[in-house]
């Protein structure tokens, strides 16, 4: 078999064997979760009666190893389960969740990777001039800031000051693209400035890694403008490290938007785990979380077969 799908099928092998892990520490740790459902349901008035038949009612008095087989051959059937504090279907109400996170991911993916690129094309092109520092300086204060802190100053200016954009991002069906594009505008502008730097840093430093090797010196040699050799000959070749951690921040845009989906309680899947987590309702935070591990392992899987393909030494074997 050829190298490149044997190296592939041990990462998606891989990445399975990941998952299922992942869904193993995710249903025991919100078995020690603090508190409990049954008590949250009925409040601190009910009686120790009512709490043990609700308890064996959910099913709360079951084995762990019992509640955690029925919780896996449910969601391997696309069953996520039902909702303990509300009776609703689980995977109905993460669908529309999971499409608004989606949206808001997406809308800062769309802002962020080629303006990240952009700048490590340009900063590596002037590297250790004016554009270099002012570009690091910038992406590097951006990472070092916290998104909350991010996402309250960006209200602070944009919303209250200037009134630009709303400070609470409210979207429903039937809003055009343009208004929920504006409707998005902070926290997407907030998760661009998260993930900006520590694509930009990346992007220069294999670009200038690359730019050490004998092509790039031929290219140079035969007169070709700088900006030239950096985008048509150091780019193409830095490829592999740059896919790695856009996947990355891609997967952190998505896994990571719970503080900025709270901030602006935007009707995400972050907003709907931390409103669940808050009433103990262990389904709902069982789901949210194996579908984060989800999309996380499986953008990660994404970046290692890009990586994979992309090198010649595999897609040639001797």
């Amino acid at each position: 078999m050829h190298p490149v799908l044997i190296l592939v099928a041990r990462r998606v092998v891989l990445g399975v064997l990941l998952l299922w892990a992942a869904s193993v520490l995710l249903f025991a740790g919100t078995m020690i979760l603090p508190g409990d459902v049954a008590q949250s349901i009925l409040g601190q008035s009910a009686t120790p009666v009512a709490l043990a038949n609700l308890r064996a009612e959910l099913g709360l008095n079951d084995p762990p190893l019992t509640r955690y087989l029925d919780w896996l051959g449910g969601v391997l059937q696309g069953d996520l389960g039902t909702a303990l504090t509300n009776g609703q279907d689980i995977a109905e109400a993460l669908g529309r969740r999971l499409g608004n996170t989606l949206f808001l991911a997406a809308t800062a993916a769309v802002i962020a990777v080629p303006l990240a690129i952009g700048l490590g094309l340009l900063a590596a092109r002037y590297r250790d001039r004016w554009p270099d520092k002012v570009i690091s300086t910038f992406t590097l204060a951006t990472v070092s800031i916290p998104e909350f802190l991010l996402g309250y100053i960006a209200i602070f200016f944009l919303s209250v000051n200037f009134r630009i954009f709303p400070s609470l991002a409210a979207v429903h069906e039937g809003m055009s693209l343009g208004e929920r594009l504006y409707a998005v505008s902070l926290p997407a502008l907030v998760l661009v400035l998260v993930v900006l730097g520590h694509m930009m840093r990346m992007t220069r430093a294999a670009i200038l890694n690359v730019m050490e090797s004998a092509y790039v010196e031929t290219a140079e040699l035969k007169g070709l403008r700088p900006f030239a050799v950096v985008a048509r000959h150091a780019f193409p070749n830095a490829v592999a490290p740059v896919v790695n951690v856009v996947m990355l921040n891609l997967a952190y845009l998505v896994v990571g938007v719970v503080v900025v989906e709270v901030v602006f309680v935007y009707p995400g899947m972050g907003q709907y785990l931390v409103d669940h987590v808050s009433k103990r309702d262990v389904p709902v935070v069982q789901a949210c979380g194996l579908i984060f591990a989800a999309v996380y392992i499986g953008l990660n899987l994404v970046a290692d077969i890009v990586s994979i393909v992309s090198n010649p030494r595999l897609r040639h074997p001797k």
